[in-house]
């Protein structure tokens, strides 16, 4: 039975990470400033995720001061990551932006064992290095002159404020639900970027609304939420590292919907994050089948 819910929650953590994976070609065919793809995008989550706390009656109070603290930072963080990524996706491909903030199973190997002060596993720094060695392909050339190594370094730093928000993010999911936790973080991104909205084009939003309800809808209200309640079955780590498979996804539906195939380096670099995914699989199952013999 053990096994039957362990492979359960595997397949919700990747139904999760397919819907995530949409926003890469959403972000790319939506003709909107990334800053302004974000804020709509989190005004139509609001509304959606509130629509559904409601319908199923959850508990929106975060009781203790320090844990809304703590929610609220991380809403900073998650909006900051969105951005990020955006302009890595406009500056690149879908390809290159959805696999440079594959960095973030990295920072959360090592962020993560500090923060909540639990144990290093050897293994997440071999995985780790697999994954840092899919990125490097990414990059044809090192200068400030190419497109590509900009798009890199806002993935990369998307993945570094994605990972500190997954991480202090799992304590909370044992505590609260985890569409309410997306609520709040949802909440702090509309208001931080509210301002935006004294200069938007609404003529041309208005002719983008249907992409970014989806974007709202799907990729974020349900991907994310799914994503975040996988943080009960699996480490930050572990949960990162599986969901590496996300630009897999991204980059097919790049090729299927927009035309972008990558090229043969990115294909390499990609081929080395997926089996990183299939490594941490394995070894996620074969540690709960010991969990469930003692």
């Amino acid at each position: 039975m053990g096994e039957k819910n362990h492979f359960k929650h595997i397949l919700e953590l990747n139904l999760a990470v397919l819907l995530i994976s949409t926003s890469g070609v959403l972000g790319r065919y939506i003709a909107l400033p990334a800053e302004q793809i974000i804020l709509f995008r989190a005004i139509l989550a609001v509304g959606f995720i509130y629509l559904f706390c409601r319908y199923k009656k959850f508990n929106l109070k975060i009781n203790a001061k320090q844990d809304l603290k703590i929610v609220l930072l991380c809403g900073v963080f998650f909006g900051i990551h969105w951005v990020t990524y955006f302009y890595a996706l406009q500056l690149s491909s879908v390809a290159i932006g959805m696999l440079s903030i594959y960095t973030y199973p990295v920072i959360t190997s090592f962020l993560e064992p500090i923060i909540l002060k639990s144990r290093f596993q050897k293994s997440h720094l071999a995985l780790a290095v697999l994954v840092l060695t899919g990125v490097y392909f990414l990059v044809p050339e090192v200068s400030f002159k190419n497109q590509h190594f900009i798009a890199v370094l806002f993935g990369v730093t998307s993945a570094f404020f994605y990972a500190l928000r997954n991480i202090l993010m799992k304590p909370k999911v044992a505590t609260y639900n985890g569409s309410v936790l997306m609520l709040y973080q949802l909440c702090v991104i509309v208001v931080l970027m509210s301002p935006l909205l004294f200069n938007a084009n609404f003529l041309q939003v208005k002719s983008q609304i249907l992409p970014i309800a989806f974007l709202a809808l799907v990729t974020t209200t349900i991907g994310h939420t799914l994503l975040l309640m996988s943080f009960k079955h699996f480490s930050a780590t572990t949960a990162s590292i599986m969901s590496s498979v996300q630009p897999i996804y991204g980059i097919l539906m790049g090729m299927l919907f927009l035309g972008e195939f990558p090229a043969w380096h990115t294909i390499i670099g990609g081929a080395l994050i997926l089996s990183a995914v299939f490594i941490e699989s394995i070894r996620t199952v074969k540690a709960s089948k010991k969990a469930i013999e003692k």
